[in-house]
């Protein structure tokens, strides 16, 4: 693998970053193809497939009818026999749909056959609020997935990670699911040319500080920069730590810079309660980071309530830039 740095390389969207993630793949292994409503000639929902198609043929890329149970199940029939298959939910909400095929199937089938099977499946989710999709549109799932033994679940938050990751996932025996967020398609950055690959399970500290560990998922990401950038002119900094993969999670680099902030915050879009939050503050008090601990572990997650349609209501529901300022402030200040 060729490190980043050795690679040229130039701004990409997210979506085109994982586009040309899929045709590195595709290109370099015959078993990896493409399944998805609507993927072909329309370029999918969100036009990440884009040209695909007739670069590599309707065999290879390959529209599924509106059955997400019917094409997991495909893919993850192709991945016991051999295949490398990339399944695209048209939202991560229809997840709902086949989770027998994730759940029961795609997570267990490597346990219950004793190893003698891998399941190298990639499933990736268009997700998250923002584009007025409503509540059957817009949620964020991946603590429901992150919860199956089994599976490796993602949330890259930049074009790098995007097809890093991506390519990681690809390469893994082991089914991945890649929660990709709606708004993040457009956003630019830059992403190294030709093949390379992110850790699965490694964290990424984005910001260094001192006065408080920020631990932020997907869009959350970008967002708790912005606040950073903007504490750190009243004199606090921030530390902001992508987790980029919530199974497995990077104990080490989250431990160790709350080891070095004694506070911690928790950002991220799904609902507060039992989300990611909550297991990477259950991760802190049950480690050796607890005792450098001085001030009650902060969780900023989304409102107890499906997304709604309004445009305002749907900002209030999950966390903006000013309400990740007022949560850092109060607990660098000791207001909490």
């Amino acid at each position: 693998m060729a490190a980043a740095e050795e690679t040229p390389t130039r701004e990409l969207t997210y979506a085109q970053a994982i586009q040309e993630a899929m045709a590195i793949a595709m290109e370099r292994d015959d078993r990896v193809f493409l399944m998805g409503e609507d993927i072909g000639v329309y370029g999918g929902a969100f036009q990440v497939t884009g040209d695909l198609v007739e670069r590599f043929g309707p065999e290879r890329v390959m529209d599924t009818p509106i059955s997400e149970l019917g094409g997991a199940g495909v893919a993850v029939g192709a991945a016991v026999t051999g295949m490398r298959p990339i399944f695209e939910f048209q939202f991560s909400d229809f997840a709902t749909l086949a989770m027998e095929q994730i759940v029961n199937q795609a997570a267990k089938m490597r346990y219950m056959l004793g190893g003698a099977v891998s399941v190298p499946v990639v499933m990736r989710f268009p997700a998250g609020s923002g584009t007025g999709a409503a509540a059957q549109h817009s949620q964020s799932l991946e603590a429901w997935l992150g919860h199956v033994p089994g599976l490796k679940v993602v949330q890259p938050a930049t074009p790098h990670d995007a097809k890093g990751l991506l390519l990681a996932a690809v390469e893994d025996p082991d089914p991945v699911m890649i929660f990709e967020h709606k708004l993040l398609y457009k956003t630019k950055g830059p992403v190294p040319e030709g093949y390379y690959t992110t850790p699965i399970g490694k964290a990424e500290i984005r910001r260094s500080g001192s006065a408080l560990t920020l631990v932020a998922t997907s869009i959350m990401v970008h967002k708790a920069l912005e606040a950073a950038e903007k504490l750190a002119q009243e004199g606090i900094e921030i530390e902001v730590v992508d987790l980029r993969c919530i199974r497995p999670m990077d104990r080490k680099t989250v431990i160790a810079s709350v080891c070095k902030t004694s506070k911690l915050l928790c950002v991220y879009e799904g609902v507060k309660t039992l989300g990611v939050g909550a297991e990477i503050s259950a991760m802190i008090a049950e480690s050796d980071a607890f005792d450098y601990l001085d001030a009650p572990i902060v969780r900023l997650g989304g409102a107890e309530t499906p997304i709604p349609y309004n445009p305002e209501l749907e900002k209030a529901t999950v966390p903006q830039v000013d309400d990740i300022i007022s949560a850092a402030r109060d607990l660098v200040m000791g207001a909490r």
